[in-house]
């Protein structure tokens, strides 16, 4: 259990009036309820007093709709603890104080706040759109609950605000939001000078999906589809972060069994896609043939996760309380996985003796250490920048805590210590369900949810394998799904990209991209 003591008397002496309903849940978590005005001098306290930083925000509107409510998530991540800060928010003046110049991914959430919420941040030094684009209604905010969705949606035309480059020899190279190939649609302007970047700009957004609205109404259980498919090659890490938010909500204990086959199903998809970033990374280098050997191997990984869950992407793997399926009878898991880890390990090292692979990889896209903390970055953009994170360690879920591995980390920041990144991950994946495996003792797979309290947040945090993944839930009375958020790590990770490709020429563009890979189905919620 946590000491909260020394942290509920700073809060006493400092936020005296301003701090109210402080209690402690889940062993772990210090809620409380906050005045107006008080979040930036909380966020200060915590970071300089407690090395506890900003997480989550989240908008919701209240029951009775007689305000707003904003939740403030802090994270410690050394230490296992958080704080749960409630702001209210009148409804006749929606506005809040803005962060956004104390920490930069605060300036995110709250350019999302006010797009779907109407709250406006008082000081926000960029009050553009981030999801609303030319044809949302000005007075259309689509999460309140009395929102009406417009009977016809119309584009005046109006350009977005870019802030161009000036300079003599600058131009533009506009990119998107159509692309070749079959990824989702994100528009970006380069501003160069011969082939040399020296700015990014990035628009998303363009196929906002209503999905938290989208969970409203739903029975618990009812949501995790739903959470598969928030980004499609995650379908693990939310629909389990999903998963554990309501088990934190209701205070349902996983089977231990069910809790190592949580790791295994995680891990295998981490693996996966880790393989397949490790060879279209080499494609873009021109190096094909190790591109080819790697989808082979995701192509054996596609089928064992078949034959886990009955998909391949391991849809209905994870349900409230546990899993749905048990490890398939006669199946070695461990020795198929050893196969193609060593099959992985001989393509890498072919493919790193390779000059003219490693000449692109090395110096290209460096992301420094400093820019990587400033914007929150997550999972393995941040650990190749030399920001030692992982919530697997940090945050131990599932059976995490009860299990060795290594947090590889790297400083250069640049293609090749992201490449190396998912070479080192895919090793650990490997030996953690070897681990996993082993640890399997017979048991229940899964455990009913206890009652739901309602109006009560609660959330579950999972390292997916771009990193960590929030999922805050609330349930109303009728035991439906009131409000989720979401928060995956490409909502973090996509402004980043804009500073490693700085100084870059472009055609290294889309090799500092597929190194960062992040989602746009997971960002454009």
């Amino acid at each position: 259990m946590t000491d909260f003591s020394v942290l509920q008397l700073a809060l006493a002496r400092h936020f005296e009036g301003k701090t109210t309903d402080v209690h402690v849940e889940r062993g772990n978590e210090l809620h409380c309820r906050i005045s107006r005005g008080a979040a930036r001098r909380l966020a200060g306290l915590l970071r300089a007093d407690f090395g506890a930083e900003l997480a989550l925000m989240v908008a919701n509107d209240r029951p009775d709709k007689s305000a707003f409510e904003v939740h403030y998530l802090f994270a410690n991540s050394g230490e296992n603890w958080f704080v749960h800060a409630t702001k209210e928010v009148s409804r006749e003046d929606p506005a809040i104080v803005s962060l956004a110049t104390f920490y930069y991914p605060a300036s995110r959430f709250e350019r999302e706040i006010k797009d779907l919420f109407g709250i406006e941040a008082i000081g926000h030094p960029d009050p553009r759109p981030l999801v609303g684009h030319a044809f949302w209604p000005k007075d259309y905010f689509p999460l309140r609950k009395d929102a009406v969705p417009p009977e016809h949606f119309e584009d005046d035309g109006t350009p977005f605000p870019f802030k161009p480059v000036g300079g003599e020899g600058v131009y533009e190279i506009p990119v998107g939001p159509v692309h070749a190939g079959i990824i989702e649609p994100g528009h970006f302007r380069f501003s160069v000078i011969g082939e040399t970047v020296i700015d990014l700009k990035i628009r998303l957004y363009f196929t906002h999906k209503g999905t938290e609205k989208l969970f409203e109404g739903r029975l618990p259980a009812d949501g995790v589809e739903l959470a598969e498919r928030i980004s499609g090659d995650t379908t693990i890490g939310h629909s389990l972060a999903y998963c554990q938010a309501l088990e934190s909500l209701t205070q349902t204990e996983v089977p231990s069994r069910a809790r190592y086959l949580r790791v295994i199903l995680l891990e295998m998809e981490r693996l996966y896609n880790h393989i397949a970033d490790f060879g279209a990374i080499a494609n873009d280098t021109g190096f094909a043939i190790a591109n080819t050997h790697c989808l082979r191997l995701r192509e054996r990984l596609l089928r064992l996760n078949k034959r886990l869950t009955g998909n391949r992407l391991l849809r209905g793997g994870v349900v409230p309380g546990g899993v749905r399926f048990d490890l398939p009878e006669g199946l070695d898991l461990s020795a198929e996985l050893y196969s193609i880890l060593a099959d992985f390990d001989e393509i890498v090292d072919i493919s790193l003796k390779n000059t003219i692979l490693t000449d692109r990889l090395e110096g290209a896209g460096c992301l420094t250490k400093q820019t990587a903390v400033d914007h929150g970055a997550l999972g393995y953009v941040a650990r190749a920048s030399g920001v030692d994170i992982d919530a697997r360690r940090d945050h131990p879920f599932a059976a995490y805590g009860e299990l060795d591995f290594k947090v590889p980390v790297y400083e250069s920041g640049d293609v090749y210590a992201r490449t190396m990144m998912r070479v080192e991950e895919a090793a650990q994946s490997v030996a953690l369900i070897r681990q996993a495996s082993k640890r399997l003792a017979p048991g229940p797979l899964a455990a009913p949810l206890g009652q739901s309290p309602p109006f009560e947040p609660a959330f579950g945090i999972v390292e997916g394998w771009r990193g960590a993944i929030i999922h805050w839930v609330m349930v109303d009375p009728k035991g439906e799904i009131y409000r989720v958020k979401i928060k995956d790590p490409s909502f973090v990770n996509w402004p980043p990209l804009s500073f490693a490709v700085l100084k870059n020429i472009v055609p290294d563009f889309p090799l500092c991209n597929k190194s960062f890979n992040q989602s746009y189905s997971g960002n454009d919620l």
